[in-house]
């Protein structure tokens, strides 16, 4: 099965004439000439930005996505395969109405006592669903999305090509087992899960809103779960233009400038204060409200990080802002990012040769994306891992520069984010993170400490079913043992004590 799925890759790459991109490169065109005369037949009259386009469309919703994330690096990508890649993002090929109602009857029985009306045509049709306006019969104007027929099946079908894709680079390819390809597939896998079960999407859309209550910057449409199914999510209808239509919005008076730094300051807030953010940031899932607003659509990826990576992103990215190439290093190696015993002066070294030439330019002018790769490329020689839990992050940082420049050639996402997260760190590290965190751990210490003397007696009383001897010859050991339990429950009891201080005295 898998490599009838490869054969179909290989013949819709070769009908639409996507041998074009890969015979560009300089090892490889010697065989442009081979090639276009066992494909003499092939007529190529669209251009190649269509005709990629097309190609990722017909192969499916894996491959849209793909499409998705480039069509956001004009930086990356010549314009014209650009501005085709763009319709990828809500101009997918809807399925049909009759399909819809299938399904809806099947969530329903009869979706006629839901909805007053129901709009037959799409008003987005995306890779994995598309969503309809309708009015519920309480009167309130939705947004229906639903998820397409047999999408599971296929995806399921991709997925199990890039897990062999995977296996194969980890074992021929030289870097593969510092990639961590397989594990990467499988991170991306769990978000695909997550897109083929709306309820799971809904509860993200939910928990998103409650981050960002009346917020001046972002706005996120309300769940109505009493109508949400895993095929089946119904949300408030949003109003705004896409934001990528700016010519549109500049019309409306929105400031720009104004727009871009908003972006960033939307994501950094995702990721430093909620460790939760929107991870398929393209322009098809943003519009602007009337107010200027971001309005937030499809929640279907979204990427969370724990207390530890949002500390040590927060100490990379202000250790590149002060050029302390140092302190990069080092953070790699206390990260376990590299190998423990990797000599800090030597990738310090080679972080810096790989820096200073980006940054004596403007920092309007330094592109993130190309800073990554330059980075990519020097890790080789220290083997420094993927962090499966970043991708996401990584990709999610690349979508919002590209959408930055777009709306402000100028931006200076350096500058923009540098403040935020000198602020972050500041409630994090010293005297009000310590009093911070004592305020958050005291209601579970305070819980457990009365449990301390039954755990204690617990753990003396466990080896009651030893024989006499094995007792006796233990006994030093448990009352050295016993000892330091006591220890760590004064040292314990003086923490709590600490806790509740702070709490009194706020």
């Amino acid at each position: 099965m898998q490599l009838l799925r490869f054969l179909r890759i290989l013949a819709v790459s070769l009908r639409f004439g996507l041998d074009e991109f890969a015979m560009s490169h300089g090892r490889l065109r010697f065989l442009r000439a081979p090639v276009r005369s066992l494909l003499f037949w092939r007529t190529l009259e669209r251009p190649r930005g269509e005709r990629l386009r097309m190609a990722l469309e017909t192969l499916g919703p894996i491959f849209v996505k793909f499409g998705q994330v480039l069509s956001t690096r004009r930086d990356l990508i010549p314009p014209d395969v650009a501005d085709e890649l763009v319709r990828l993002q809500d101009q997918v090929p809807p399925f049909p109405f009759e399909e819809v109602e299938a399904i809806l009857k099947r969530v329903y029985t009869d979706y006629d006592d839901v909805f007053f009306s129901f709009e037959r045509e799409p008003v987005a049709s995306a890779s994995v669903a598309q969503v309809h306006f309708a009015v519920l019969r309480g009167g309130k104007e939705v947004a229906v999305k639903v998820l397409r027929p047999g999408i599971g099946k296929t995806i399921e079908r991709d997925v199990a090509l890039l897990r062999v894709a995977a296996a194969t680079i980890e074992r021929f390819w030289a870097d593969g087992k510092r990639l961590k390809p397989r594990e990467v597939v499988d991170e991306f896998r769990k978000h695909l899960d997550v897109e083929l079960d709306l309820m799971r999407e809904a509860a993200s859309a939910s928990q998103l809103r409650r981050n960002f209550p009346e917020s001046p910057l972002l706005s996120v449409p309300e769940v109505y779960w009493d109508y949400c199914a895993t095929e089946v999510m119904v949300m408030q209808r949003m109003s705004g233009t896409p934001i990528s239509q700016i010519a549109r919005l500049r019309e409306q008076g929105i400031d720009l400038k104004r727009l871009a730094t908003a972006g960033v300051e939307i994501f950094f807030t995702q990721v430093f204060r909620d460790g939760f953010f929107h991870a398929d940031m393209h322009p098809g899932n943003i519009l602007v409200g009337p107010d200027g607003r971001y309005v937030a659509l499809d929640f279907g990826i979204m990427g969370t990080l724990t207390d530890v990576d949002k500390s040590y992103l927060a100490q990379n990215f202000l250790a590149f802002f002060q050029r302390d190439y140092r302190r990069v290093a080092q953070a790699h190696v206390d990260a376990g990012w590299v190998p423990a015993d990797t000599r800090v002066d030597e990738f310090e070294s080679a972080i810096r040769a790989v820096c200073e030439p980006i940054f004596d330019k403007p920092l309007k002018e330094i592109s993130f994306g190309k800073l990554l790769l330059r980075l990519f490329q020097t890790s080789r020689r220290f083997n420094v891992e993927i962090q499966p839990q970043l991708v996401l992050l990584q990709k999610t940082l690349l979508n919002i520069e590209g959408l930055g420049r777009e709306l402000d050639p100028d931006l200076d996402l350096w500058k923009t984010a540098k403040p935020y997260l000198e602020r972050w760190m500041s409630e994090q590290v010293g005297i009000a993170g310590l009093f911070a965190n004592l305020r958050r751990e005291a209601p579970y210490w305070s819980s457990m400490l009365p449990q301390l003397p039954r755990l204690l007696h617990s753990w003396l009383s466990s080896t009651d079913a030893l024989d006499q001897q094995a007792r006796v010859e233990d006994v030093t050991r448990k009352y050295r043992r016993a000892n330091a339990m006591l220890i760590f429950a004064g040292l314990l009891l003086a923490g709590v004590t600490g806790a509740l201080l702070v709490l009194l005295l706020r």
